[in-house]
C-alpha cells in the first residue's frame, strides 16, 4: 500500500488542501474486503468520521474492487482522492470494456444501479491498456479533521 499527500499548504493555515493515495491491492476473492478495510481505515485517518458515510463508502468500494476482480480482467489498483469534504474512489482494471447495465437476476446486475443512487456521480476513463472506474461520493456532512 503507498499513500502520498498532494497539494499545497495554505500560507499560514498549514492544512493540506489535497490528500491521494493509491493502494495496490492483490487480485482475488479477498481483493474487496481488504481494499474496503484499508480504504475505511484511510478516510477515517484523513478525518473524515460520520459513520453512514463511511459505511456507504465500503459499498462503493466493495462493488468497484469485485467487478475489477470479476469483470475486468484483474484488479491493478484502487485510488482515494480527498479535497475538503469530497472523495473521490476509482478502481482501474486490465480491460478498456466500460461497466454496462444488466438486468439484475441472480448472479448479480446491481451495481451501477447501487453507485447511482449512492453517489454524486461516476464515470470510466483510459488507463494504460485498461480503464479507470472512478465514483465521486456525496459529501461529507462535516468537515473532516484528521486524526493526529
Amino acid at each position: 500500500m503507498g499513500g502520498e499527500h498532494a497539494g499545497h499548504l495554505g500560507e499560514g493555515r498549514g492544512a493540506v488542501s489535497e490528500l491521494r493515495a493509491r493502494l495496490d491491492v492483490p487480485s482475488g476473492a479477498d481483493a474487496p474486503r481488504g481494499a474496503r478495510k484499508t480504504v475505511r481505515q484511510l478516510l477515517t485517518a484523513w478525518g473524515f468520521t460520520d459513520g453512514d458515510w463511511l459505511d456507504v463508502a465500503d459499498l462503493v468500494v466493495s462493488e468497484l474492487v469485485a467487478n475489477a476482480v470479476r469483470h475486468g480482467g484483474g484488479l491493478l489498483d484502487v485510488a482515494v482522492q480527498a479535497h475538503e469534504n469530497k472523495v473521490t474512489i476509482s478502481a482501474a482494471d486490465s480491460t478498456p470494456i466500460p461497466p454496462r447495465r444488466r438486468t439484475p437476476d441472480d448472479t448479480g446486475g446491481y451495481g451501477l444501479a447501487l453507485i447511482d443512487n449512492l453517489s454524486a456521480g461516476w464515470g470510466v476513463e483510459d488507463y494504460e491498456h485498461g480503464k479507470r472506474v472512478w465514483v465521486r461520493l456525496r459529501s461529507h456532512p462535516t468537515p473532516p479533521r484528521p486524526v493526529t
